[in-house]
């Protein structure tokens, strides 16, 4: 009969130590630490370090000497900026302005979106790539590069669309009124569609085959299964996809900003709340204010991105 061998037990003077379970969780928060580093240095310097310059401008004001005349002193006004933005009826004018634009352009891309999706779902793989590809372009361009397309493509003389309409014997005119919100509109989607048609498509090729599969040996068609199955199943991403895209759209710059060359009498410069900004910056040369403004844009779309995101998620539970 064999004989079990116990193992050596370890006394005090051994030289084995056990290492408590504390030490070892604090070896391992410091080596996570270091991991962490370097997204925290780039945190710290392009987030929290301009942040607290811009909040430390937007308590300050520039004030004239004697009757006005005198050299500009900046001076310590306290939240008297942030006051004056809350009545400011130009800026929440803009917001405004933006929101609405923004409520409409966002449904009608994620609508299209969601369409190439579900239709690209039920094609050949090969296709699929293809597609998506393609429908990536646009969102992989810059948007100072997709901007300048459109903007040849909007121009009253440069265009190839006026031409063919003038030889057609009609006209079309991409700016005033209403006309300027399409374009704004149509440049946007072309730029958003891709990106959120991956997304969704993404979402999709995650839910079970097995739901289609029982739903077409009940007899439903493609379009049923794509209505009542695909399309509730994929509520989480739709929702995400229109919070991101609601961010976007209350900083929107850079397109009405280049717009605005061809059309300054349709894209004023208080037309978003970031060309407000701008314009009181660089222009007008009131960085304490723009600052501020800053600051409350900043506010205002996390607390309205919050808000769509709970009502949202509320709604499609």
């Amino acid at each position: 009969m064999s004989t079990l061998t116990r193992p050596a037990k370890v006394t005090l003077g051994s030289s084995v130590r056990r290492t408590s379970p504390r030490r070892t969780g604090r070896r391992g928060a410091y080596k996570g630490l270091l991991f962490m580093l370097p997204f925290l240095i780039g945190f710290v310097l392009t987030y929290v370090v301009p942040i607290g310059y811009a909040f430390s401008q937007s308590v300050h004001e520039k004030k004239s000497s004697g009757i006005g005349f005198g050299p500009t002193k900046t001076v310590f006004a306290g939240f008297a900026n942030f006051s004056s933005i809350l009545s400011d009826g130009t800026f929440w004018a803009g917001m405004l302005r933006t929101l609405l634009f923004g409520a409409a352009q966002i449904t009608v891309m994620l609508g299209i979106s969601l369409l190439l999706a579900l239709l690209l779902d039920g094609v050949a793989a090969r296709a699929v790539r293809f597609f998506r590809a393609g429908l990536l372009i646009p969102y992989v361009i810059p948007g100072v590069v997709s901007t300048l397309i459109w903007l040849f493509l909007y121009s009253p003389t440069a265009s190839p669309i006026v031409d063919i309409a003038h030889r057609a014997g009609t006209s079309v005119t991409f700016f005033g009124g209403l006309n300027t919100y399409l374009s704004l509109g149509n440049l946007l989607t072309w730029q958003g569609i891709g990106f959120n048609m991956i997304l969704i498509s993404a979402s999709l090729q995650a839910l079970p085959r097995e739901l289609y599969e029982a739903a077409r040996l009940d007899g439903a068609k493609e379009w049923r299964i794509a209505w009542s199955i695909k399309a509730p199943n994929i509520t989480g991403i739709l929702v995400l996809t229109g919070m991101f895209s609601l961010i976007g759209r209350l900083q929107l710059f850079t397109e009405p900003l280049f717009l605005r060359y061809v059309a300054p009498e349709s894209i004023s410069t208080d037309f978003t709340p970031m060309l407000e900004i701008f314009d009181r910056a660089f222009k007008t040369g009131d960085y304490q204010y723009a600052a501020a403004e800053s600051l409350v844009l900043a506010a205002a779309t996390g607390i309205l991105a919050f808000v769509f995101y709970r009502v949202t998620n509320r709604k499609m539970s």
